[in-house]
């Protein structure tokens, strides 16, 4: 089992005394914090050290607190059949939590995640995930009804998600496509989570952005999911927080693997690797290809200006969906937030003033073809002033220009030309969708 996840380690978070609820079965009360949709006035109030913390004191926001035999029938006694999925942290089962499984709960639809003891993650994390969605409540952020802490076995149990992960969609089912207009707005969805977490009154870096965390309800509004590595972010006179790095592979951002210095804007760069993933419908990573286009960043980014090099290698799965000018606005919004330079890179506040414009626009034209029996929607051309100036239209146009060919001068993989010694840290990849990355100077937690 990992160590705990302490506080006065972190330094980061304050945590207070608060009584905890004397109902059976609930955590206490926390009044602080925010259930609206917003949860703008959200703030973190109790902060277990480790799970005896935990224990003794569960008192972390409004979670109901299951016993591992509930799970058990919740699950079917964890049947095959059940699973849902499987990541570093373990094994995800879908369930039901009713009058069966404890007298007088409301039938309730609940994705289960247990631990597993002998991988990667451990009470860190799993305390980590406890204290972020225990607390915090948003539309995008996907919520945590509950959690079992009974002798070894730690489980989470969430709200379940129908619609599964984006990864699935984009990668993993070959019949299903995601149309572009519902691409535009699942990216619009996991823009406001991520602002959201860089907007509460102690700034909370979501360090893991990736397809595989993306989750997908019935209607296909996107909401985060694994705050397991989830930090603190810098506060007062702070620039950073400096931390080892961790993350997955191809999403972590140039400067947080060269340096362990950690920013909002670290999330910003992985959030325009997954922008860029739903245009190209590539994965970040992928060695199956040819050398040059392992890492989707590397190779695709310097094309992302220049309108007839990126429908070359579009996403043939959504072609004739969208209006080019449109796409040309969101592809260089990804350019924005892949700067190897995080200044050059948008906050979260202004990728969505970005898209939100730009979804409307695009639900609003498909449901004129739509209205006018259109089967399909017309691929607009791009005007030759666009085409061969596309900076014209750039929004963040001095940022774009001051990091104007750096893809290619940088590996973003490991931050380092090939031909610099490297660093004092290593990259290993413990599992196809995983990274820990671990440097001898340690945070200190």
């Amino acid at each position: 089992m990992g160590s705990c996840f302490s506080v006065e380690e972190d330094g980061q978070l304050q945590s207070q005394n608060k009584s905890s609820s004397n109902k059976p079965g609930k955590c206490g009360d926390s009044s602080s914090h925010s259930k609206g949709g917003s949860g703008s006035s959200n703030t973190i109030v109790i902060i277990p050290k480790n799970v005896k913390d935990l224990r003794q004191s569960p008192g972390n926001g409004d979670l109901d607190i299951f016993t591992y035999e509930e799970m058990k029938l919740a699950t079917k006694h964890f049947r095959p059949d059940q699973v849902l999925g499987e990541g570093g942290f373990g094994i995800v089962y879908k369930g039901v939590i009713d009058d069966n499984v404890r007298p007088g709960y409301k039938t309730t639809k609940v994705a289960i995640k247990e631990l597993d003891p002998e991988g990667l993650q451990g009470d860190r994390e799993w305390l980590a995930e406890v204290n972020y969605l225990g607390q915090l409540r948003h539309p995008n952020l996907v919520k945590l009804i509950g959690y079992c802490c009974e002798g070894d076995h730690r489980l989470l149990v969430y709200e379940y998600m129908a619609s599964g992960s984006l990864e699935k969609h984009l990668f993993l089912r070959v019949r299903a496509t995601l149309t572009w207009d519902k691409r535009l707005k699942i990216a619009l969805d996991a823009a406001k989570g991520l602002a959201f977490l860089h907007g509460v009154e102690k700034s909370i870096i979501y360090r893991d952005f990736k397809t595989s965390n993306i989750l997908l309800d019935v209607d296909f509004n996107a909401k985060l999911s694994d705050f397991g590595l989830a930090r603190v972010g810098p506060t007062g006179d702070q620039t950073h927080v400096s931390t080892r790095v961790m993350g997955t592979y191809g999403y972590a951002a140039p400067e947080y693997v060269m340096t362990g210095h950690l920013t909002a804007r670290s999330d910003v760069y992985g959030f325009g690797v997954v922008l860029l993933e739903m245009l190209i419908g590539r994965r970040a990573m992928d060695k199956s290809r040819p050398s040059r286009e392992h890492n989707l960043v590397e190779w695709a980014r310097p094309l992302l200006n220049h309108s007839k090099k990126l429908l070359r290698i579009l996403d043939p799965r959504i072609e004739g969906q969208y209006s080019t000018k449109i796409l040309m606005k969101v592809a260089n919004l990804a350019y924005q937030c892949l700067s190897q330079n995080p200044k050059g890179r948008p906050v979260m506040s202004q990728v969505i003033e970005i898209l939100e414009p730009l979804v409307t626009q695009e639900v609003s034209r498909e449901n004129v073809v739509l209205q006018n029996g259109g089967g399909s929607v017309t691929l607009y051309e791009v005007p030759k002033s666009v085409s061969e100036n596309p900076k014209e239209k750039n929004p963040l146009k001095s940022e774009s220009e001051r990091d104007e060919g750096e893809a290619v001068k940088s590996k973003q993989g490991n931050g380092r030309s090939k031909s610099e010694p490297p660093k004092e840290c290593d990259l290993y990849e413990p599992s196809p969708d995983a990274l820990q990355v671990e440097r001898s100077s340690s945070d200190g937690r």
